[in-house]
């Protein structure tokens, strides 16, 4: 693994970006303007470290992901993960059910660089540092952008690069929803796609379009709206759903249609508290009820309690133990833990985390996060591809598409903690 700083710009390189759907590559927070995308700079990979990261993330999900969702489910451990009594109904259904799902992504630590390594050689094993299992987003610039500046970038000519995502995607849509209607007989004559108004940058309204359009390619007919625009029709009295009283109902678009598969870009832990979240939960059970992509049970894997869970799982296998992190709930920490990331359990894009190094806070950053607990994992810095500009710390994200490795998208940042002023670096593979 290694970082070129000696790549071209292609001309017109920013108005083909916006073209492809990359809208919100500036900076629009008031600070120093940049762009968020990294057009003459890129990381490149052996063949070989492709594979070895492949293989690494589906060993994570296969053999440990798995397994730590059916430990959650069978010891009934929702509330040491925050997740509301309501939502266990559906988390269990759609689990054992095998509800569809499309995507997620693992944020890996590594940083196979032979000088790195000299310094620290636990870079050269990806170790987990978090799923984002629910609403990961950088999917556009993984799938579609970072492939179009390989085509078309001379300093990479004759380069390959670990991207089948929009084709998986695509393979995946279709599996899925074969599945759905060999399951339940269901016919599927469209599927919505939905993301919150709220949302002002583009980021989600094209990491939505991006699924859409290989749901498109897949044969699927689709339909856009708001999560604000999606309306319950109480079709009874209240009734009670695990202790809780629900108005029971069908979920309509703007349209007055009926819903009957729909992808969301809107986190379950916020669905399941808001006013009709016990609602959609609900209809989540009813036969003909809406089918949520990604479902229900991805409540247990987008929570960083998970990390928790694998390691007591995990932690003494001598295989399996070197990809993950020492995690423990807080509270529940050795007392000797003095180096530790400290993560909420709900948390977005590096918001209300602090690093700690030898008892004295190393990074922090606020947000509203943390109120519903958080996990301590042994710190383990970012590596530091150092250049001419500073530091430059990469997180590796290994996308995961209907369960398989389909990829590889890079966000890097100036400081150990990656949030929303991060880029994103293109990659290839040099052999």
């Amino acid at each position: 693994m290694r970082r070129h700083q000696d790549g071209v710009l292609r001309p017109g390189w920013q108005a083909q970006i916006v073209a492809e759907g990359l809208v919100y590559h500036e900076s629009a927070d008031g600070r120093d303007p940049r762009s968020y995308w990294t057009e003459a700079e890129y990381y490149s990979f052996t063949a070989a470290e492709v594979e070895r990261l492949a293989s690494v993330a589906d060993t994570l999900f296969d053999r440990m992901l798995v397994e730590a969702g059916d430990h959650v489910i069978a010891n009934k451990l929702y509330d040491r993960l925050s997740i509301p009594q309501v939502a266990v109904p559906a988390i269990e259904r759609s689990w054992h059910e095998d509800a569809p799902s499309v995507y997620g992504r693992f944020d890996l630590r590594y940083g196979n660089d032979p000088d790195l390594v000299d310094r620290d050689p636990s870079l050269a094993t990806p170790k987990l540092l978090e799923f984002n299992a629910d609403t990961p987003t950088s999917l556009l610039e993984s799938a579609v952008i970072q492939w179009n500046w390989l085509l078309g970038n001379d300093a990479v000519q004759h380069r390959d690069q670990w991207n089948n995502i929009y084709d998986a995607l695509t393979a995946a849509w279709t599996r899925n929803l074969a599945m759905l209607r060999n399951r339940t007989g269901r016919q599927v004559p469209r599927v919505h796609f939905t993301w919150t108004s709220l949302e002002q940058s583009g980021e989600d309204k094209f990491t939505v379009l991006c699924l859409a359009d290989a749901a498109r390619a897949a044969g699927v007919e689709t339909k856009f709206l708001h999560t604000e625009d999606i309306r319950l029709v109480e079709e009874h009295e209240q009734v009670p759903l695990n202790g809780v009283a629900v108005h029971p109902g069908r979920l309509l678009d703007q349209d007055g249609e009926d819903i009957d598969v729909i992808f969301k870009l809107y986190p379950w832990e916020d669905l399941a508290r808001d006013r009709f979240g016990p609602s959609v939960l609900w209809n989540t059970l009813q036969p003909g009820g809406t089918v949520w992509v990604e479902p229900p049970y991805k409540m247990l894997w987008s929570n960083k309690g998970i990390l928790a869970v694998l390691w007591e799982l995990f932690g003494g296998d001598a295989e399996l133990s070197q990809y993950l992190l020492p995690t423990y709930f807080l509270g529940e920490e050795p007392a000797g833990l003095t180096d530790f990331a400290q993560k909420p359990l709900f948390g977005r894009e590096g918001a209300s985390v602090r690093l700690v190094q030898d008892g004295r806070v190393l990074a922090v950053n606020g947000g509203p996060y943390g109120s519903e607990g958080s996990v301590r994992q042994q710190l383990a810095p970012l590596p530091d591809f150092h250049g001419v500009d500073g530091p430059h710390h990469p997180v590796v994200g290994v996308w995961m598409v209907d369960g398989e490795a389909a990829g590889l998208g890079i966000r890097e940042s100036a400081t150990l903690i990656t949030d929303n002023r991060s880029s994103f670096v293109p990659h290839c593979i040099i052999d």
